[in-house]
């Protein structure tokens, strides 16, 4: 192809395979990540399955295509295409089903995404690397390097075409059932192309076939009961998948398949999740809780402590959630308003908090992806701007999921050393009597203080809080050992190995009743859960709180 003349080139029937199947790939590598993620989380454990998956495939296709080349033929490249599609048909219709069988398997959490990555994209992305080495040795150019070099080119061309489309179009645009079977479509269309003028019956009969196959796996979809309730709105975002689900009188907010905030559809006023109480627990460790006049929630989810602080305390609330379809949701569904006193900023919270001027009495940091916390909002400097933009007399809590203590404990001792080197002095609330991983609220005051458990219950008697803080107060902690682990920086934060021992362990959480006045205790599994229902979990003492995830979002797709 010369570049001075581009009138000039025609691509062949090769270039338009090798093409499409680049588009293909990467546009399948993308979807991947949104396919793998409610069960397995966004981590950088499961994004090195995906890519290495990937490339692994594409390796084994290239190499083999390459000792048959001399077998090369647009037929043969036809079904090639035609058996892509047919796995892409058989992704759209199983997924969910194997994904929870993959997730059964005994295997170390860094490890546990992997064979489902391999079981739904290493057949289709090794037929794809067939392409390539097919296309060089049907090409019409001369020499090996110029006919390398020419599909290569192609190749990648495709592979861009195929991530920029799927990431700013097809994701925001489309279900993902929906991408999944444009692509099916792309490729038996491609298939079909590569049979013209003439039409064997048999690449003719099996396109029409696979197109079949690929609207019954996108109209029927597999027969299953939804434990959750009934749906009542889903999307797919910029960030993540968006589900609003009603069960009873409970309306639930889904993100990437995990609970992150809920509603009582009678009386929206109560804490379904009970860990939302914990919250208010700042207005013990200020000077006078009337001079508390501006609060920060770092993440939005349905925007439950926002709207609780906002009707019980004469505030102004600012919310930081990055993904404005949350926001949204939260307006239609779980009865957001802004007004004088409420406003959502659309935004990453570490950035909002690096350009605002404004300094707050209270910061919230509860924004999650999926049960992880963004990892630039774990780290020791942004834990020092949070500092920064406190009050003299500012408290900051962070909401973290891990276990108080033993195995799962790294992150929350590693979170609370980095807030401590941050701020005078730092405080822990656990959630649950019982020692599973469940939600830990760290709170860190700005002023030099040395609050005990005794302190804070008779401020709570004195104070004429609009909540009685008495229960939360009950599980102040001891400060955790925090020898073997590091402060979070952004030189060193890993903040996935720390989190990776919570994977597959009891993650426990409590709801109030329709009265609050005794929590109902319930734990799920961190990370892949086949039946992600809950269970009773006896032996609480006291009436505290978790959450299965999180009320929050924000400062990057998140809150659990």
């Amino acid at each position: 192809m010369s570049l001075g003349q581009p009138s000039a080139y025609r691509p062949t029937k090769p270039d338009v395979a090798v093409f499409v199947s680049g588009v293909t790939s990467m546009g399948l590598e993308i979807l991947a990540g949104r396919i793998i993620a409610p069960q397995f989380g966004n981590s950088i454990y499961t994004w090195g399955s995906i890519i290495t998956v990937f490339l692994a495939a594409l390796s084994l296709g290239y190499w083999q295509g390459g000792k048959r080349a001399d077998t090369a033929s647009n037929a043969r490249m036809s079904w090639l295409l035609l058996g892509t599609a047919g796995y892409v048909a058989i992704v759209v219709y199983a997924s969910d089903q194997l994904l929870l069988s993959a997730s059964t398997l005994p295997l170390p959490a860094r490890y546990a995404s992997l064979p489902a990555v391999l079981i739904l994209f290493g057949p289709p992305t090794y037929l794809l690397g067939f392409i390539s080495p097919y296309s060089a040795e049907l090409s019409e150019k001369e020499g090996t390097g110029e006919a390398s070099g020419h599909v290569y080119a192609l190749g990648t061309i495709g592979s861009i075409v195929g991530a920029g489309a799927t990431t700013y179009f097809l994701i925001p645009s489309l279900g993902i059932d929906a991408i999944g079977l444009l692509f099916g479509f792309i490729l038996v269309g491609t298939a079909f192309a590569l049979t013209l003028p003439r039409v064997a019956p048999r690449p003719a009969a099996a396109s029409i076939g696979i197109a079949l196959l690929l609207v019954v796996a996108g109209g029927v979809g597999p027969v299953a009961f939804d434990h959750r309730g009934d749906v009542v709105y889903e999307t797919q975002t910029a960030y993540q998948e968006l589900e609003v689900i009603d069960d009873g009188d409970v309306r639930t907010l889904y993100l990437d398949g995990a609970r992150h905030s809920a509603m009582d559809l009678e009386d929206p006023d109560r804490h379904v999740f009970e860990y939302t109480r914990y919250f208010h627990l700042p207005m013990l460790m200020t000077d006078d809780p009337d001079e508390v006049d501006d609060v920060l929630f770092i993440g939005g989810g349905g925007y439950t402590g926002p709207k609780d602080f906002e009707r019980r305390y004469d505030v102004d609330v600012d919310v930081v959630e990055l993904d404005p379809e949350v926001t949204q949701a939260a307006k239609e569904y779980f009865r957001l308003e802004e007004g004088e006193n409420m406003t959502a900023h659309t935004e990453d919270g570490r950035i909002f908090l690096q350009e605002t001027d404004e300094t707050y009495d209270l910061i919230v940091l509860d924004a999650y992806q999926k049960d992880q916390v963004p990892i630039h909002l774990t780290q020791l400097e942004f834990m020092e701007l949070v500092e920064d933009r406190l009050s003299d007399d500012g408290v900051f809590l962070a909401n973290v999921i891990a276990a108080p203590s033993g195995a799962g404990s790294a992150f929350y001792r590693a979170q609370y050393k980095t807030i401590d080197e941050a701020f005078p002095s730092t405080y822990s609330f656990r959630t649950s009597s019982l020692g599973s991983v469940q939600n830990i609220e760290v709170v860190a005051t700005k002023a030099d203080t040395e609050f005990t458990e005794d302190d804070l219950a008779a401020r709570n008697e004195r104070r004429d809080l609009p909540i009685d803080l008495s229960g939360e107060v009950d599980a102040y902690m001891d400060d955790p050992n925090t020898d073997d682990v590091p402060v979070l920086t952004e030189d060193h934060a890993p903040v996935d190995n720390l989190q990776a021992s919570t994977i597959g362990q009891e993650y426990v959480i409590e709801e109030t009743d329709e009265d609050e006045a005794e929590p109902e205790p319930a734990s799920i599994t961190v990370g892949p859960d086949p039946l992600a229902t809950a269970r009773p979990a006896a032996g609480l003492e006291f009436p505290t709180p978790t959450s299965p995830n999180h009320e929050a979002t924000a400062a990057e797709p998140a809150s659990p």
